[in-house]
């Protein structure tokens, strides 16, 4: 009699239920623990702000290299333009994901540059970045939409009327 089998066990409805609802309890425990995935726009609002950090340090080193006083207190007003707005990208990036603002850039060299930047480069960087936040600005909505387009058109401000040589055509 050793091959018989034996009689299979009996489970009763009061099991079942407790164990569906212990699956249930344990279910929605592991999902609560789980973080939410941040929102896809987090990499775009990344990049903006990386390009606002190096728009204001460039403007810093094109005013650093600037002699005419004019021109170099304009950079220098750039570079404080362009540092507010990395100030309000991160806050919105915090905002946005409740940690400190993620970046896409890698840590800098303290190499100098070869040769100082000028004035000229400070304004294709802020065209660029003027463009590049205009784009996005137009998938956006709400806040983030009137942020965007705030910068683009302080960007493109400050490279077609404040960064523009006297005397050249605008």
């Amino acid at each position: 009699m050793w091959h018989v089998p034996s009689r299979p066990p009996t489970v009763s409805r009061r099991r079942v239920l407790f164990g569906a609802a212990a699956l249930a309890l344990l279910g929605s425990t592991a999902a609560a623990c789980a973080s939410p995935p941040p929102p896809p726009e987090i990499d775009e609002l990344a990049a903006q702000l990386d390009r606002a950090r190096a728009d204001s340090q460039l403007a810093t080193d094109a005013a650093a290299a600037t002699p005419p006083p004019p021109a170099a207190q304009a950079l220098t007003a750039v570079a404080s333009e362009r540092s507010a707005h990395a100030q309000v990208l991160s806050d919105e990036l915090v905002r946005m994901v409740g940690t400190n603002a993620p970046t896409t850039t890698a840590t800098s060299t303290t190499a100098e540059p070869a040769t100082a930047p000028t004035t000229k480069d400070v304004i294709a960087a802020l065209r660029q970045s003027a463009d590049s936040a205009a784009q996005l600005a137009a998938t956006q909505s709400g806040y983030r939409a009137g942020l965007l387009g705030s910068i683009a058109a302080s960007c493109t401000a400050a490279y077609t009327v404040a960064l523009v040589p006297a005397g050249a055509p605008q």
